[in-house]
């Protein structure tokens, strides 16, 4: 029989994974398997070459174990494990595993009791609040189904921004390897967009061959291009499409037609490279973080586009944790990694007590932590400095945590919700409200508080609470992390036509996550915000000053 492809592979690895899960058991070994279905699916090499050459490890995530299922899916299309698993479970009931928040313990008594086996089926049990009666399940995960099918339906097949760059790094690497005749292997898509999830993993390389046809493994697409349309070939697979589609009424409003191959007039190609053909239609050179469709070639011909903030202009990184809470680390060794990255300050901001799901910090920890902040403090001297915060609770009816005589002391208070998330718009946006007015109050931290492909944000009047912010002088974060991505980054020309300063935080809990940061500068170089209307993209004397002029205008206020 013929040997199943990377992409067939791919698909029945992960449908191992999730069939793994739902036979319980080690939750370690499904996940393991589906990392691997993921990388499997992005592959730039022939599968078949790497099982030939021995060298399936070198793909991220798989093991010898993995690889020996890996080999016998692809010798016969099938495992003896996976078959015996199939007679099991139908395999509608494997898209409820779709869903956020639907573990496998749930899924079971869906399909069970309820005998629903599709997604369909579950969206209708619950609209027919046919869950909520059944015994172990509940009008709680009813109501949590109802709200999160859609996620499953528009999220399928789409992975976070750090998974997506693990993938194409790899895939970069094999490329160099298996494939040294192709040259500036460069990183196009969604990817290359900014875009929060990523549904195409795509690199475009100039190959030597004009004959040679792009390759598409299902999950990782190859354009090939030679020199002379590297740059036409780079700016299509970029996208978006609404953004080409931009340039091309644009073109053909100047007579010009635009085309895969370059930028056409009379007959022949008058620019082929990225550069080039913006300028060949009168425009300035679009990042592609902007290449939306929201205006931004209009802006162009204007004149208007932003100046963007970028990695470097950032000086110090606030909003982080460490074992004082729910972190990895220490304080010295996550301000020492902080120091190691070239920044200038690291805002320690462990939880409050409220948060005892996440070892929130008494009175008396508080104190510990800030004499461990002085003692580091005077041994890094001026050049690099931690600044005391503390992550605030903001508590069902919009106060903080602590009373103001606690916050006092503080450099800085970001205040988020972390509970509480089905209270009505109007009663969530009140509680923000008041958290804004609270003179403590120096951050709002991931404002709406969705995990995406995992659970929406909660009803707020976004509006309402960004004129707060700029009236009360509370900045805006943009939550870094890559589940979070918060404040999402269609709202941040209307933080910044509000007059808000914005604060792009990695809400690290290791220091691994302190890398988180330039995800956050991406989201906020899609959203169109400048280096001068970023909190942290001030030295630490402009931010220390900040600081002490916010803790006159509390003591003022109190």
């Amino acid at each position: 029989m013929p040997k199943a492809d990377a992409r067939t592979v791919a698909k029945l690895l992960r449908e191992y994974a999730q069939r793994t899960a739902l036979r319980g058991g080690n939750p370690y070994r499904a996940k393991a398997y589906s990392r691997a279905a993921d990388s499997l699916a992005a592959l730039a090499e022939p599968l078949d070459k790497l099982i030939m050459d021995e060298r399936l490890t070198e793909i991220p995530g798989v093991g010898e174990a993995i690889a020996d299922i890996i080999t016998k899916l692809y010798q016969t299309g099938t495992h003896p494990s996976l078959e015996q698993l199939r007679k099991e479970i139908p395999a509608g009931v494997l898209e409820l595993l779709d869903v956020p928040g639907l573990r496998p313990e749930k899924v079971l008594p869906l399909y069970k009791d309820l005998g629903i086996t599709s997604l369909a089926e579950l969206e209708a049990a619950a609209k027919e609040d046919r869950i909520k009666t059944s015994k172990g399940l509940g009008g709680a995960l009813q109501t949590k189904i109802l709200q999160n099918v859609a996620i499953a339906k528009s999220g399928e097949g789409s992975l976070h921004l750090h998974r997506a760059a693990a993938l194409l790094d790899h895939a970069k690497d094999s490329l160099r390897t298996a494939r040294p005749e192709l040259k500036h292997l460069t990183v196009a898509g969604d990817f290359r967009r900014g875009c929060e999830l990523v549904r195409d993993l795509a690199i475009v390389a100039e190959k030597p061959v004009s004959d040679d046809p792009d390759i598409n493994s299902g999950g990782l697409q190859l354009h090939l291009a030679d020199r002379k349309h590297f740059g036409a070939a780079l700016l299509f697979a970029t996208g978006s499409a609404a953004h080409l589609e931009g340039l091309r009424e644009l073109a053909e409003r100047k007579g010009m037609t635009l085309e895969p191959d370059g930028l056409h007039k009379g007959g022949s190609v008058i620019a082929a490279k990225e550069e080039d053909i913006y300028r060949a239609l009168g425009l300035p050179f679009i990042v592609p973080e902007l290449r939306e469709g929201r205006g931004e070639i209009e802006r162009a011909l204007k004149g208007k586009l932003p100046k963007l903030v970028r990695d470097d202009d950032l000086r110090g990184i606030l909003h982080c944790h460490t074992d004082a809470s729910d972190g990895t680390e220490t304080l010295e060794t996550m301000a020492k990694a902080t120091r190691d990255r070239g920044f200038d300050y690291f805002g320690v901001a462990d939880h409050s007590k409220s948060a005892h799901y996440a070892g929130g910090l008494s009175v008396e920890q508080i104190e510990q932590q800030h004499r461990e902040a002085d003692r580091l403090n005077k041994r890094f001297g001026r050049d690099f400095r931690i600044l005391k915060g503390i992550e605030s609770d903001i508590l069902a009816d919009g106060s903080l945590d602590y009373p103001g005589d606690m916050l006092a002391p503080f450099d800085f208070v970001v205040a988020s919700i972390h509970g509480r998330f089905k209270m009505d718009r109007k009663t969530q946006t009140d509680r923000l409200l008041r958290a804004i007015a609270n003179p403590f109050t120096t951050i709002i931290g991931h404002m709406t508080g969705r995990q995406l492909q995992r659970r929406p944000g909660y009803e707020i009047d976004i509006e309402k609470v960004l004129r707060a912010c700029a009236k009360h002088d509370v900045v805006v974060e943009i939550n870094a992390h890559p589940w979070r991505l918060d404040l999402d980054w269609r709202w941040h020309q209307a933080a910044l036509d509000c007059g808000c300063m914005m604060s792009i935080n990695p809400d690290a809990h290791s220091i691994r996550e302190l890398d988180h940061m330039h995800w956050g500068v991406e989201m906020a170089r899609k959203g169109g915000v400048p280096p001068d209307r970023v909190l942290n993209a001030r030295s630490l004397q402009e931010i220390t000053r900040y600081f002490r002029q916010k803790r006159r205008s509390q003591s003022k206020a109190t």
